[in-house]
């Protein structure tokens, strides 16, 4: 009897509440230690962290010692500061290392807590920006269905997943939602140009519809996250670029998870050629060593204030946290000296091709993705039939998650939007470690089909 173990267990069943979780917790998977892409529980087994715990750890579980000397440092320096009217070192550093990677012309940086305080302080920032240029009426903005952009009220706005808004009441932002570029589905998704056309008609219907002077914003991810990993067709974010111009909108790239590496470039942006207005950034800011997030700000919107006097009305009491910042500080530093970027940029066509195998699953209907950072769509069949209501929770509620956890791979069964398993290991991970993840999900995944898929799903808790 592990005796630590059963009294973590017993304590959370009591007093943990978890989070976008069901509250019975049973049998709860409990992570204590951490080595390179690996994580070890409570029992001492071992798991892959192919998830990077939630699409952050960018650099695994091993740099703990140097984050601890950078934060150590910090907070014997100076433990705590704002930015409200003040500032400190460690913060004016970050922002100004951030804007030397940033696309030309982005050059101001805004501070929060996590992603999405930092989708909502990027919408107060277009707001404000807006009224600096006498345009009030502009309180709209177009996002993507199915798109996950934050659970704070505002961000939850942008949100494109209903079942996670509509128990809170209207949103407070009135926003449109077109479609993601899911191109598996689409009837003329094996037509890249004809897929771009429609989808950016598609957009600027939606804004001549909400009124061209009431949009304030569009933001899109550059590889969207809920629905599996929605690449777009080559030329859509110039497309976006060209529509926000011409209706006077401003453009946000929420890169929470595509940024700081996860697609072999700081900004995944920079992939389409395009310098959006804003950005967001959190998760892999600080590969989760520490929590913070941003808004990366272009210097013509941050005109609109700098160049007036005008005051931003927003602020986050542990926005540029010292600690948080000093940790980001050496995280950048960690990526340049190791080669982070360069390792994503080398191996992602190996990962690409492994993944790509798992098609002649019959499971598998699809595989995208780009970087680090990958979804499967799991099919009931050849002709990529979907799973029902019930099939689908069964699977990726019971059957994925004890198989996964059986095979020591963490991953992500999803199902906002159609049913997916979702893969972003850590940045530093090397051929025989993907291998170790590709192979395993094959194991998974034949393990399920040889069970009899039917017969599995029937029988899963």
């Amino acid at each position: 009897m592990n005796t630590r173990h059963d009294a973590l267990q017993d304590a959370a069943a009591h007093h943990l509440m978890l989070h976008f979780s069901a509250q019975r917790i049973d049998d709860l998977l409990v992570l204590e230690r951490g080595e390179g892409p690996y994580v070890f529980d409570t029992r001492g087994k071992r798991y892959i962290d192919a998830l990077s715990s939630l699409f952050c750890s960018q650099l695994g579980y091993s740099y703990g010692a140097e984050m601890a000397e950078a934060a150590t440092a910090q907070l014997t320096r100076l433990a705590f500061n704002t930015t409200w009217g003040t500032a400190h070192p460690p913060a004016i550093e970050l922002a100004e290392r951030l804007t030397a990677l940033a696309p030309e012309g982005m050059t101001r940086v805004f501070f929060t807590s996590g992603g999405s305080e930092a989708v909502e302080a990027a919408w107060k920032i277009a707001r404000e920006y807006h009224l600096a240029n006498g345009e009030p009426r502009r309180t709209k903005a177009i996002a993507r269905e199915t798109a996950y952009h934050g659970v704070t009220l505002g961000a939850l706005s942008f949100t494109g997943l209903p079942r996670f808004k509509e128990p809170f009441g209207r949103a407070p932002v009135d926003v449109t939602h077109v479609s993601a570029t899911n191109a598996f589905r689409a009837p003329d998704g094996g037509d890249p140009a004809a897929f771009r056309t429609r989808l950016l008609a598609e957009v600027e219907d939606a804004i001549i519809a909400a009124g061209p002077d009431e949009v304030a914003l569009i933001i899109a991810e550059p590889v969207q996250n809920a629905g599996g990993c929605f690449t777009p067709p080559p030329g859509y974010w110039r497309g976006l670029r060209a529509l926000a111009d011409r209706y006077g909108a401003l453009l946000m790239a929420d890169e929470v998870i595509t940024g700081c590496g996860r697609l072999g470039e700081w900004f995944g942006i920079a992939r389409e050629g395009v310098t959006p207005d804003l950005v967001s950034l959190a998760k892999g800011l600080t590969s989760a060593y520490a929590p913070m997030g941003a808004v990366v700000v272009a210097e013509r919107v941050a005109a609109a204030l700098t160049g007036t006097g005008r005051p931003l009305r927003h602020g986050v009491t542990f926005g540029g946290h010292p600690l948080s910042a000093a940790v980001a500080l050496r995280n950048i530093e960690i990526f340049e000296r190791d080669g982070v970027l360069e390792n994503v940029r080398a191996l992602s066509p190996y990962l690409e091709s492994r993944l790509a195998g798992l098609r002649s699953l019959p499971i598998v209907g699809d595989v995208r993705g780009a970087g680090f950072f990958w979804a499967l769509e799991l099919v009931k069949d050849e002709a990529n039939t979907r799973f029902d209501a019930a099939e689908r929770d069964r699977l990726l509620r019971g059957v994925l998650p004890r198989r996964l956890r059986e095979a020591g791979i963490i991953a992500r069964p999803d199902d906002r939007g159609d049913s997916v398993l979702q893969i972003a290991p850590p940045l530093i991970c090397d051929r025989a470690v993907l291998d170790e993840i590709v192979d395993g999900l094959a194991e998974v995944l034949t393990d399920v089909l040889t069970d009899a898929l039917t017969d599995a799903l029937t029988d899963a808790v």
